[in-house]
Parts: structure tokens; C-alpha cells; sequence
């Protein structure tokens, strides 16, 4: 249940990003460097909040272990997220977004075949494939239908063009972020806490995006100081307190796929501190009708992933045993 709660934490302040890359788009500014200067921003702040832990040499010597992996998977976990996200705001609302951000949910779940885990057996440790949890497979299709039903009070405004520049690349964030996050809590294996995965990723990210900020120098000039205000506001509301405590949440638990799904649920929440944000700085109406029902199938769901998560805690086994062979007898 805390780690739920941290997720809806993390979801208040990851709304930022919606609401001000839509912000910054409608004020004239690019999606080049609204990506690129959230990243840049953030180093500054974790290498600080490292160091201040004395945890600084941990990363480095864990990222010269496994340069190339620490290169892929922070180039999918946070580039092909942002990216998409931000070059998105150009082109759809942020409800849209929002959204349509939600299919994440879903994307968590059906992530789980891709990963191993290491099981006691009376032959040894053995890996074994990890399945589909499917209790909360159905549980994340109930808050989808919820955000189903919020997009239809504006589905009669959507173009061709929403769909395909607006809502496609979210698709592309919307796997990309779990699938780059589990990936890196799987190569770190708890050696690392989490503002040493985060400041890990930030830097092994950092060369995209300076290439990112140098191709939007070219095409579009500098930032203009609005811009950079609502960056340095995404960076740390988004990318240093939201990132982290969704990671912290993982984190605590990423050996347990139903639980893991249920964190990742919350992230569902962002569609109503996207609404709320947007009506009261970018005066966008009120959600009516249909979409209210769809709030409530949203808050449904999450009370269900609770009592799923609560469920299957209370009824996890003892600590593993394992059978000695040498004495016939657990120990």
C-alpha cells in the first residue's frame, strides 16, 4: 500500500510535464528543447544529492562495468519516453497526452515475459522466465476504460493528424519508459539506490541529448526565457522528485510482477492532475458526462490494484526454504 501511495505521489508531480510541455508549445516554444533541457537541468541536482550521500564513485564504477548497457537501455528508458512525449505536446492536447500515456499501464504488464528470475530449486538457483500476472492485467484494463471514457468528452476535436503525430509517439514513451526502467533495476541488481540509477541514466542519456539541443539551436535558435523557466519547473517537479519516487516504488517492488503492475497503475492518476492543471492555468472546461464516469472507473481501478496488491501480500509464502542435500532436510 506505501508504494502505492508513493506512485500517486510521483504522479502529481510527473503531471507538470503535460501541463507545461503543452504550455510551452502553445507559447511558441520547441519540443527540441523542451526534452533536451529537462535532462540537462536535472544532472546538477542529482550529482549534488549523490555526492551529498558519498555515492558518487558507486555509479561511476558500476557504469564502466556495463558501459554499453547503461548506454541502451538509458537511451530507451529516457530518450524514447521524453523524446515522444514532448514532439506529442506539438501536436495534441495535453489530455490527449495524457491519455493516452496510460496504454504504459497495460505495457508494464505485458512486459514481464522479457525478464528472468532466480529461483531456489532442489538443484540449485534456477532462472525462469517471468509470466503475466493476469489479476492485474484485467485490473489495468478497468483504469484504461476509465481513461477510454475521459477522452471521449473531446473525441469529436481529434484530427487525423492528433492521432498520428499526437498520439504515436506517446505509444513509442508509453513501453519504452517501463521497459528501460525494469531493465536497469535488472542490470543494477539492488547494488545502486535510486538517485544513483537516476543520476546514471541522466548521464549516460546526456549525449542525445546535447545533440538534441544543438540540432534545436539550428533549427529554432536558442530557448526563449520562459522556456527555460518551465524546463527548470519540469526538471525538477517531473524529472528529479517524480522520477524518483516512482523509482523508489519500483524499486521496493520489482521482484513481484502483480505488485510491480500495480505501481505502475498508478501513473493513471496523471489524467486528473492533468485536467485540474489544465482548467486552472490553460482555462480548458471542465470534464462533463462521460468523463466523469470515467474518473470513477479510474479510482475504481486503483482501489482494486490496492486490494489486489494487499491480497497477494497477505497470502505470499514464507521465506523461500531450501532444501539441503547433503542433510535431506530443510533449512
Amino acid at each position: 500500500m506505501k508504494e502505492i501511495i508513493i506512485g500517486v505521489l510521483a504522479s502529481m508531480f510527473f503531471a507538470v510535464t503535460f501541463i507545461l510541455n503543452r504550455s510551452m508549445e502553445l507559447s511558441g516554444g520547441s519540443w527540441l528543447w523542451s526534452s533536451s533541457l529537462r535532462f540537462i537541468f536535472m544532472l546538477p541536482f542529482l550529482v549534488f544529492i549523490v555526492m551529498l550521500r558519498n555515492n558518487l564513485k558507486q555509479v561511476i564504477h558500476e557504469m564502466l562495468k556495463q558501459p554499453f548497457q547503461w548506454l541502451l537501455w538509458s537511451f530507451v528508458g529516457f530518450v524514447l519516453f521524453y523524446a515522444p512525449l514532448t514532439y506529442a505536446a506539438a501536436y495534441g492536447p495535453g489530455w490527449l497526452v495524457a491519455g493516452t500515456w496510460q496504454l504504459t499501464i497495460v505495457a508494464g504488464v505485458l512486459l514481464a515475459p522479457l525478464f528472468f528470475e532466480t529461483v531456489q530449486t532442489k538443484g540449485g538457483q534456477k532462472k525462469i522466465r517471468k509470466t503475466i500476472p493476469i489479476g492485474a492485467l484485467c485490473i489495468s484494463f478497468v483504469i484504461l476504460f476509465g481513461v477510454f471514457l475521459i477522452q471521449l468528452q473531446n473525441g469529436n476535436q481529434i484530427t487525423f493528424t492528433d492521432v498520428t503525430l499526437g498520439v504515436l509517439p506517446v505509444v513509442i514513451a508509453a513501453f519504452a519508459y517501463p521497459l528501460g526502467n525494469r531493465k536497469m533495476m535488472e542490470i543494477c541488481g539492488g547494488r545502486l539506490d535510486t538517485f544513483q540509477r537516476v543520476l546514471g541514466m541522466t548521464v549516460a542519456s546526456l549525449p542525445i541529448w546535447i545533440l538534441i539541443s544543438l540540432f534545436g539551436f539550428i533549427k529554432v535558435g536558442g530557448p526563449s526565457s520562459d522556456q527555460l523557466v518551465q524546463s527548470f519547473i519540469v526538471a525538477i517537479c517531473s524529472g528529479v522528485i517524480a522520477t524518483t519516487l516512482f523509482f523508489i516504488a519500483t524499486d521496493r517492488v520489482r521482484n513481484h510482477q502483480g505488485k510491480l503492475a500495480a505501481v505502475e497503475a498508478t501513473q493513471s492518476t496523471q489524467v486528473l492532475f492533468v485536467i485540474t492543471g489544465e482548467v486552472v492555468l490553460l482555462s480548458t472546461p471542465l470534464p462533463t458526462g462521460l468523463a466523469t464516469a470515467g474518473i470513477l472507473f479510474l479510482i475504481l481501478g486503483i482501489l482494486l490494484h490496492s486490494y489486489y496488491t494487499k491480497k497477494i501480500t497477505s497470502n505470499q509464502k514464507s521465506p523461500l526454504q531450501v532444501y539441503d542435500n547433503k542433510k535431506h532436510q530443510i533449512r
